[in-house]
This record gives structure tokens, sequence and C-alpha cells, in this order.
């Protein structure tokens, strides 16, 4: 009896919550689709600063291409600044990475980014982040 109130107390514990999100804030985890790559090139029209799930920070480029703006999910804040990539308005870019939904939003999430002669690469070819799996800092 005891053990099944042991099991009872740590499954209690071990749930976890989603967060709540707020404006302009997402509990979602894209996943990387290598069969929806795609390349696009433009202007980068906004950089902004977006708390995401568990209230990291991650960098988005709003890119304007030939006929729309594109908004690119770049990577975590902490892993851009580390590895020294930084975007500003007017960045003339070309983005590589996987076309998905987020919030019923079109956007790219990017695995390379092309800017003057700096290439990036943010994903392996599987689309797997550099920042994850152990790579941090790599």
């Amino acid at each position: 009896m005891v053990a099944i109130l042991t099991v009872a107390v740590i499954m209690a514990l071990s749930t976890t919550v989603p967060a709540q999100a707020g404006p302009g804030q997402s509990t979602e985890r894209p996943r990387y689709d290598t069969k929806t790559e795609t390349t696009i090139s433009g202007v980068v029209q906004e950089v902004k600063e977006v708390v995401g799930a568990g209230q990291s920070t991650g960098i988005h480029l709003f890119v304007k291409t030939s006929d729309t703006v594109v908004e690119v999910h770049v990577g975590p804040s902490w892993y851009l600044e580390q590895q020294k990539y930084v975007f500003t308005k007017g960045d003339q870019v070309k983005v590589t990475g996987c076309k998905t939904k987020i919030s019923d939003n079109d956007v790219i999430l990017a695995r390379e980014i092309t800017k003057g002669e700096n290439t990036w690469t943010l994903r392996d070819a599987q689309g797997i982040p550099r920042w994850s799996r152990g790579k941090r800092g790599q």
C-alpha cells in the first residue's frame, strides 16, 4: 500500500501544467519538417525578441520578399548572442528553412541564414537545432 501511495505522489508531483501564453507569447514548440524546406531572400523589416515556452526568448525576423513579409524563427536569444549572430533592420538575407504554422500564422523555422559573406547554420540537415542535444556552445 505504501508503494502505491508513493507512486501516486511521485506521479502527481511530476505532472506538468502547460504555461499560459500571454500576448505575443507561444507555448508551441514547432518541429522541423525537411519536406517543406524552402529558401527565401529579402530585407529584414523587423527584428523581434519573443518570449516562448518556458519563458525563454527567441529571435524572430520579419523578412520582406518580393511579394510578402515572412516571419522567420531564428533561434534562442542566448544562442545567437553566444555565436555573435546579429541581425538588424535593413539587412539583406537569404533564409533556408521549413515552412510551418504556429498559432495559425505561416512561419519559417530557419536552418541556415546568409547575410553578406556570412552563412550561419542553425540546424543540421535533419532540422536538429545546434543549441540542443549536448551541442550547447558549439
